[in-house]
C-alpha cells in the first residue's frame, strides 16, 4: 500500500508538472509582452508618451479577442485595464493631458518566468511645475489556472512624499473598460458578487467582485475584477457603467460623506486586485469560488 500510494504522489506531480501552462515575458522597448502557452495573452505598456502604464490587449482564453478596449471615441482616456486617480492635490492621474499629471515608469522588469510571470515596477507621480505627491511600486504576477481561466493578480503599494488631498472624484484606482461586444448594452452581462446586475443595480454598492461577460460567436468570455480582503475600506463601492466600465473606488464615497480622502506625508497603502480573464459564465467559472481562495491568500 505504502508503495502505491508513493507512485499516485509521484505520478500526479508528474501530471500537475506537465499539465501546467507555459508563461512567459519578453520585453519589447516600452512593453513587456505576456504569452500562455505560446499564445499571446496581454501587453503590459509602461511608455514615456502614456498617461500611465496600463494593460493591452487583454486577451480572451479561448476567442483570444481582447476582453478590454482602449480609447473609445466616447471616452478617450479609458485605457483598458490600468490604474490611476484624478484630483490629487490638484493633479490629474487619469485623463488624457500630461500636462495635467502623469504616472511614470522608471522601467517594469521581468523578474520571474515559467508556471507564471512576476513583473516589478515603480512609478513616479509627476506634473510640470509641482512637487510629485507620491510614488508606487508594482508587482504584478500573472499565471493560468486552467485553460479557460488566465489571470493578473496587480499588487501597488503607494507612497505619499508630501500631505496629500484626493477630493471626490469617480476616476479613481484599478479599473476596466471592457470590449464593446461584452458590454450591457450588446447583451452582455455585469454581475456582482451579491447576484446584482447591471448598472442601476451595481452602482455604488460594496462588493468583494464584479464580473462581465457575453456571448462571442459560440463561446462566453469575459473579464471580472475581484478586491483583496485586506484592502482598505474592502469591500469598496463600484463605479460601474453598462457601455462596459467597472471600477472599485472609495474614493466617490468618502467616509462620513466627506468631500475629500486626506493622506499624510510618508504614508504608505497596499492595495491587491485579482483580475480573472475567463470563458462561460460567472456559475461555470465559478467567479465566487475563485474569489473565496483569493480571499485566504
Amino acid at each position: 500500500m505504502k508503495k502505491f500510494n508513493i507512485w499516485a504522489v509521484t505520478l500526479a506531480v508528474f501530471v500537475q508538472t506537465v499539465s501546467a501552462a507555459e508563461i512567459k515575458a519578453v520585453r519589447n522597448g516600452s512593453k513587456i509582452d505576456v504569452t500562455v502557452d505560446n499564445r499571446f495573452f496581454t501587453s503590459y505598456i509602461f511608455s514615456i508618451e502614456e498617461k500611465y502604464p496600463f494593460f493591452f490587449p487583454v486577451n480572451g482564453p479561448v476567442t483570444g479577442g481582447s476582453v478590454t478596449s482602449m480609447r473609445n471615441g466616447e471616452y478617450p482616456h479609458h485605457s483598458s485595464l490600468f490604474f490611476g486617480c484624478d484630483r490629487v492635490n490638484g493633479g490629474n492621474y487619469w485623463q488624457e493631458g500630461l500636462e495635467q499629471g502623469q504616472i511614470v515608469s522608471k522601467g517594469a522588469r521581468v523578474v520571474e518566468q515559467g508556471n507564471r510571470v512576476v513583473i516589478t515596477d515603480e512609478c513616479t507621480w509627476q506634473r510640470p511645475g509641482a512637487d510629485s505627491p507620491a510614488r508606487d511600486t508594482r508587482k504584478i504576477t500573472i499565471t493560468a489556472p486552467s485553460k479557460n481561466v488566465w489571470q493578473i493578480d496587480f499588487e501597488v503599494t503607494v507612497e505619499t512624499l508630501m500631505d496629500v488631498e484626493v477630493l471626490k472624484t469617480n476616476h479613481s484606482l484599478f479599473s476596466a473598460r471592457t470590449a464593446v461586444d461584452i458590454s450591457v448594452k450588446n447583451g452582455g452581462v455585469m454581475v456582482n458578487a451579491e447576484g446584482d446586475r447591471g448598472e442601476k443595480a451595481t452602482f455604488g454598492k460594496p462588493s468583494a467582485w464584479i464580473d462581465f461577460y457575453g456571448k462571442r460567436g459560440d463561446v462566453i468570455e469575459g473579464i471580472a475584477i475581484m478586491q483583496h480582503p485586506s484592502n482598505v475600506a474592502y469591500p469598496s463601492p463600484w463605479f460601474t457603467r453598462d457601455y462596459g466600465f467597472i471600477s472599485p473606488t472609495p474614493m466617490y464615497w468618502p467616509p462620513n460623506n466627506a468631500e475629500s480622502i486626506r493622506l499624510r506625508k510618508g504614508e504608505k497603502i497596499t492595495l491587491r486586485y485579482r483580475t480573472l480573464i475567463h470563458s462561460d459564465d460567472h456559475k461555470t467559472a465559478d467567479i465566487a469560488g475563485q474569489f473565496e481562495k483569493y480571499g485566504k491568500e
